[in-house]
């Protein structure tokens, strides 16, 4: 599974930004969908995730600002991220469980886009 993420830049403080994120490949169907990041200097971590169903859930930093949709016929993810913060500064990763099946039996596989850079000045 291959997945290309777009939608990164430089934006002022209380600015707005919109990452996408495309999965191709070979796949039957994709489970949850989510987007990480990782600051200079420090781990990555979870920013928001959406289930097959829509159920979403977001760290509670961004929660209230950032909004995560999918669209399950395009396999596509996007992260809109609103009152941007000079702390959301950090290289955006989409991430996907996939899965294909083989002798009748679901096969996951998680898979990481290349990621994007997103710079909040203040």
């Amino acid at each position: 599974v291959q997945l290309q993420a777009s939608g990164g830049g430089l934006v002022q403080a209380g600015g707005s930004l919109k990452l996408s994120c495309a999965a191709s490949g070979r796949f039957d169907w994709i489970n949850h969908m989510g987007w990480y990041r990782q600051a200079p200097g420090k781990q990555r971590d979870l920013v928001a995730t959406i289930s097959a169903g829509g159920r979403t859930d977001y760290v509670e930093s961004v929660r209230g600002r950032f909004i995560i949709s999918r669209d399950s016929a395009q396999n596509t993810v996007s992260l809109q991220m609103d009152n941007l913060k000079p702390e959301d500064t950090a290289v955006y990763y989409c991430n996907v469980e996939s899965a294909t099946l083989k002798s009748s039996r679901p096969i996951l596989e998680t898979s990481w886009g290349q990621g994007t850079l997103v710079t909040v000045s203040s």
